[in-house]
C-alpha cells in the first residue's frame, strides 16, 4: 500500500521532501536495495541458509521501489508507533518493524552517496581545514541541540542523560552549519548531562589549533573557548557582569550590546539549520528507538 499523495504540499507534509528531491533521491536509493538484496543472498549461498533468488518469494505490500521510500521518510516525519505505521500501509506491526530496520540502513546510505550527510568527527586539524578550503568556508557557527527521550530504567543511565537545562531526560548533539545553513559537522550523540562546552572539547580537544584559520561564531553556552582554544576570530557574546557591591547595577556598554545584536543576527541561521532539521518528528518528539 502507497501513500494518497495528490499534492505538493501534501508530499512535503507525509515524507518532508518535496517531488523533486524525492525524485533524486529515488534512482541512488534504488541501486543500493538492490545491491543489499543481492548481498544477502550471495551471504545466503555462502552459508546455505539461502537458495530463493532475490526477489522470490511472497510479494511485499510495499510493491514499488517509491512506495518503500515514502514508507522510510513516513516514518521519519511523523514518527508514528509501529502500530500506527502498519495500519498506514496495511502492514502487521512486526512486519512494519521489520521494513524500517531494513531501510533506514539503505535510506542512510543512499545520503552518504549523494554526499549530503554531515561528518561525526574529524581525524586531524588538517581534516578539518580541508573541508574548510573545500567548501571555501570563512565564516562557521556552532551550537548544540538537545531533544526528549524516555525516561531510563537504569539509574546510572538517567543521571547521564537529565538534562539540567530542559529539566527532563534528553540526548545532545554538538552542531557545526555554515552561513547558508548547510550542516557539516554532527557530534555523537549524548546523554543531556554534559554541558555544551563539554561537548566541544570532546569533539575537537583544545590542544590543537582547530580554529586558528576560519571565524568561529558561539553562543554563551561556550564560556572559556577563547582562553582555551588558539584562533584570533573566536566571537563569542558579552555576558553581563555580575552583581555586587561596587556594581550594584551591571549594565553592558552600548558598543557590547551592538556586537552582541550583530553576532546573534549571524548566529540566528544556525537556529534556522536546526529547525530545518526538526521539521522531521522523529527529531522533536522523544526519541523511543532503540540505540546503542
Amino acid at each position: 500500500m502507497s501513500l494518497n499523495i495528490r499534492e505538493e504540499r501534501q508530499k512535503r507534509a507525509l515524507t518532508g521532501l518535496s517531488e523533486k528531491k524525492f525524485n533524486e533521491l529515488l534512482p541512488v536509493f534504488t541501486k543500493n536495495y538492490q545491491e543489499q538484496k543481492q548481498r544477502t543472498y550471495q551471504q545466503g549461498l555462502a552459508t546455505g541458509q539461502c537458495q530463493r533468488k532475490p526477489g522470490g518469494g511472497r510479494n511485499s505490500k510495499l510493491k514499488e521501489m517509491d512506495d518503500k521510500l515514502d514508507f522510510i521518510l513516513y516514518y521519519l516525519k511523523t514518527y508514528p508507533t509501529y502500530d500506527q505505521l502498519g495500519e498506514r500501509f496495511d502492514l502487521a506491526r512486526s512486519s512494519a518493524h521489520d521494513q524500517v530496520k531494513a531501510l533506514l540502513p539503505i535510506l542512510q546510505a543512499t545520503l552518504a552517496d549523494l554526499g549530503v550527510l554531515p561528518y561525526r568527527q574529524f581525524e586531524s586539524v588538517a581534516a578539518f581545514q580541508a573541508l574548510c578550503q573545500e567548501l571555501n568556508l570563512e565564516q562557521i557557527l556552532l551550537d548544540v541541540t538537545e531533544r526528549p527521550r524516555q525516561r531510563p530504567q537504569n539509574s546510572d543511565q538517567q543521571q547521564e542523560c537529565y538534562s539540567g537545562k530542559k529539566k527532563r531526560h534528553t540526548l545532545k548533539n554538538l552542531v557545526m552549519t555554515t552561513l547558508k545553513k548547510m550542516i557539516i559537522f554532527l557530534g555523537q550523540t549524548q546523554g543531556g548531562r554534559p554541558h555544551d562546552y563539554t561537548l566541544l572539547k570532546e569533539a575537537f580537544p583544545p590542544e590543537s589549533p582547530w580554529f586558528e584559520l576560519i571565524t568561529l561564531l558561539v553562543d554563551l553556552g561556550f564560556q572559556g573557548i577563547k582562553t582555551d582554544y588558539s584562533g584570533d576570530e573566536i566571537h563569542i557574546p558579552y555576558k553581563k557582569p555580575r552583581k555586587s557591591q561596587k556594581n550594584p547595577e551591571p549594565q553592558l556598554s552600548d558598543e557590547q550590546i551592538q556586537a552582541n545584536r550583530a553576532l546573534s543576527r549571524l548566529r540566528i541561521l544556525v537556529e534556522n539549520a536546526l529547525a530545518g532539521l526538526k521539521r522531521f518528528n522523529i527529531l522533536v518528539y522523544p526519541f523511543r528507538t532503540a540505540f546503542s
